[in-house]
């Protein structure tokens, strides 16, 4: 390979680390569902203002919230309740985010290692990843992984030192404001994909409303 031709060759990001909610999936409505159903069976009100406003949390914060709307069940029963409603959801129909797959798939043709960050647990996360049909991710880190959740950097942190790659040099996709904050302080290039929730323009982070191609990240880079 001559000198001009590695001066012209798209740069790749060593990998490239996903959420999961709402990036990779649009599972909003269905953890929506199952706040809902929940709050409703306690005797309480639940709107989808109220579901919008856990999108991205950790999952430890959202039991507390539906706590304080009267159910009475512990924290990890709240929120082994809410995954196996959401899980039971995904069963039926899993709701990709339109480009997702498609990227996905570029980056494993293009040998970009992959890792998907989430905040929900991990045996969900790996029914996502099952339902790929393809390998499509070399690590997984969701929440029970790490003992500090979005917008904490940790999950981002520990997902690019699993890959064995500098989160410098790794691009994350987001759609949450805990989410992009977490990937930014932990000092990613982050694509901020807002879906049901909007976000302002900001010099942190690349602002984009649908799932970027591989063309878009090597772009960037450049």
């Amino acid at each position: 390979m001559t000198a001009a031709t590695l001066l012209t060759a798209p740069r790749h990001p060593a990998a490239v680390l996903w959420d999961m909610d709402g990036t990779l999936v649009d599972t909003e409505p269905y953890w929506l569902r199952a706040e809902s159903d929940l709050v409703h069976a306690a005797g309480g009100v639940w709107t989808p203002e109220d579901g919008l406003q856990l999108v991205g949390s950790g999952l430890e914060r959202s039991a507390l919230i539906l706590q304080s709307r009267g159910v009475e069940l512990s924290v990890e029963e709240v929120i082994a309740t809410l995954t196996d409603r959401v899980r039971e959801q995904i069963a039926d129909a899993v709701p990709w985010r339109p480009g997702s797959r498609e990227l996905l798939r570029e980056l494993k043709d293009a040998g970009i290692p992959t890792a998907l960050v989430t905040m929900s647990r991990r045996h969900m996360a790996l029914d996502i990843v099952a339902a790929l049909g393809f390998d499509g991710f070399d690590v997984v880190v969701a929440g029970d992984d790490v003992q500090n959740a979005k917008p904490h950097p940790e999950p981002y942190l520990t997902a690019a030192s699993q890959l064995g790659v500098a989160i410098e040099q790794c691009i994350a996709l987001e759609d949450s404001e805990p989410g992009v904050a977490s990937a930014v302080a932990a000092g990613a290039t982050v694509f901020a994909l807002p879906l049901h929730i909007p976000l302002p323009p900001s010099p942190a982070y690349l602002l984009r409303d649908q799932v970027p191609t591989l063309a878009d990240l090597t772009a960037v880079l450049a």
